[in-house]
């Protein structure tokens, strides 16, 4: 691969939802003015860590997803101001639904968290993901709103488990005020828990994959 990763700041939140969950009020929440159809869009990653999951001890994730407008290799780190991700495009030759190897580009942005270990494929994360544009006043994207219908295997013993959640992520026309993103996902709180929904017990895919 050639050229530098692309890199983003997600600031998002994470609920719980039963199968029967109804959707919450989108259009309710502060500086929303419409709410776009649903986008299917099927997902699917596989995650890559040591044999000591050194990266995930770590809070960072390192994927291959097919699927989706930002298909590609993925490395994810948290911090206080929200989660970063780096991505790197998919190589010509990158058809396998399980790869073996990671590209050297990718595995060089993660040696400061897990060295010179072998990284191999951990978890398989396959996702119906139904994506919700939620725009201001003036059509710009405030944010997006994903329900997503998750099926996941543990590759090392073979568990799997399925469950349904919903991520709310702040859009390019969000405004950086942080009293304002308080507003915002305060109000998605409430209209969460109005239809059933709760804050998520796994911090992501990746750990309740894992079982943590």
């Amino acid at each position: 691969m050639a050229g530098e990763p692309t890199h983003s700041i997600e600031v998002e939140r994470k609920y719980d939802v039963s199968e029967a969950t109804a959707l919450p009020a989108l259009v309710s929440l502060p500086g929303v003015a419409t709410v776009d159809p649903a986008q299917l869009r099927p997902l699917d990653a596989i995650y890559f860590d040591t044999a000591e999951l050194s990266l995930a001890r770590r809070a960072v994730a390192l994927r291959r997803r097919t699927g989706g407008p930002d298909e590609g290799w993925h490395v994810k780190s948290s911090a206080p101001e929200g989660r970063h991700e780096w991505g790197w495009p998919l190589g010509g030759d990158d058809t396998a639904a399980v790869p073996v190897e990671v590209p050297a580009d990718v595995r060089a942005s993660v040696t400061v968290w897990c060295g010179e270990d072998t990284l191999r494929p951990i978890a398989r994360v396959r996702n119906q993901r139904h994506a919700i544009l939620l725009r201001d006043a003036s059509g710009a994207v405030l944010a997006e709103f994903v329900d997503d219908h998750v099926e996941a295997t543990d590759l090392n013993t073979g568990g799997a488990t399925m469950w349904r959640e919903w991520e709310v992520e702040l859009g390019p026309a969000a405004p950086s005020d942080e009293a304002w993103r308080e507003e915002f996902f305060a109000a998605v709180d409430t209209a969460v828990s109005a239809v059933g929904g709760a804050p998520a017990a796994s911090g992501s895919k990746l750990q309740r994959a894992l079982g943590r």
